[in-house]
């Protein structure tokens, strides 16, 4: 297992990333902060569960819509699943259904991408 770090140099990087994409696009403040949030879970997830140290964390915008992809090396894929209110863990993926627009996860030869995307809204 990964040892996670949220003071880790490529997740501030990617932090920075996203948050210039999406202020040079025009979201909102408390937006930009939920996909900071959401960037964050994937991170992680890719540190504890995907057997990767260092994720590779892409961000795209086309047309109207955000998209931020984190791949890792592993390829079990994750299981939507909902927890109980006293789960210590387990609710990264819920939190991310519940804050973007759409999310969801791409087998690779080797390990695995899950994304989310997140529209402008006029």
């Amino acid at each position: 297992m990964c040892d996670p770090n949220l003071n880790s140099p490529s997740l501030t990087v990617s932090r920075e990333v996203l948050r210039d994409a999406m202020e040079r696009a025009g979201y909102p403040d408390p937006v930009i902060g939920d996909a900071e949030l959401a960037l964050m879970e994937l991170v992680v997830n890719a540190w504890r569960h995907g057997l990767t140290a260092s994720p590779v964390v892409t961000v795209v915008y086309s047309g109207s819509t955000l998209r931020v992809t984190v791949a890792d090396r592993s390829s079990e894929l994750p299981k939507h699943q909902k927890f109980g209110l006293l789960a210590e863990s387990g609710r990264g993926l819920q939190l991310i259904e519940g804050l973007m627009h759409r999310w969801g996860v791409e087998p690779q030869k080797l390990g695995k991408r899950v994304w989310f995307e997140l529209d402008l809204v006029a």
